[in-house]
């Protein structure tokens, strides 16, 4: 018995360790054939991993979210201090401070400005004759809201200026058709016939190898 279970937990674990990689395969090309995922989201993909580019890094994307709900609300709110803007403006003013490194999507920034109204932080002012755009300006009450943080606010946009520098530092072109070739590879080796968990096993291996060799660098 005791033998047998010896055998069952080495068993056990050479299964555990297959499953999780064909699950890693599984879900690695998932995330790339919807380009949602850590490379969808992120510096190489297209979608926000937060929306953007890996959704704002250095090279056009995001490495999951580079600021939290907070810090992302008083930027907003400092931006509207500047100036009555919409949503597309505010998106592109991310982006042009960050070098395009750095963009919240319309999934997270709508919602926001939908709550900081609600909150009567920011107010719809006219968007201006020949616009169907909602444009909101800060009242006062949001003026309140950032004024004790204005130490951090102006850290967070340095931080924006930093990922413009990094940026306007790194052609990420060489990396994207890279990443996206793989992506490419992923999605429809796995989608023949005959795929089975071996075969993503192999994958996963190979996509491991590759990561282990590019921290190395």
């Amino acid at each position: 018995m005791f033998g047998h279970n010896k055998w069952h937990d080495r068993h056990s674990g050479a299964e555990n360790r297959r499953g999780g990689h064909r699950h890693y395969a599984l879900f690695m090309a998932g995330a790339f054939g919807h380009g949602r995922g850590p490379i969808g989201d992120g510096p190489f993909g297209g979608g926000p991993m937060d929306g953007g580019p890996i959704h704002g890094g250095p090279m056009g994307g995001r490495r999951g979210k580079r600021f939290d709900g907070e810090e992302l609300r008083w930027m907003v709110l400092c931006l509207l201090g500047e100036a009555p803007q919409h949503g597309y403006q505010l998106i592109r003013a991310f982006a042009e401070k960050s070098g395009g490194a750095y963009q919240p999507s319309p999934g997270v920034l709508y919602p926001l400005l939908t709550m900081l109204a609600e909150m009567a932080l920011i107010a719809e002012v006219d968007g201006g004759e020949g616009t169907t755009r909602r444009k909101f300006a800060i009242t006062d009450a949001g003026r309140a809201e950032i004024a004790p943080h204005s130490a951090k606010i102006a850290a967070l946009f340095a931080r924006l200026a930093a990922l413009a520098e990094v940026a306007g530092r790194t052609d990420a072109g060489p990396v994207r058709r890279a990443v996206h070739n793989l992506r490419s590879a992923v999605v429809e080796r796995l989608g023949r016939d005959g795929a089975d968990q071996d075969l993503a096993c192999d994958i996963a291996r190979l996509i491991d190898e590759a990561t282990q060799r590019i921290e190395r660098l």
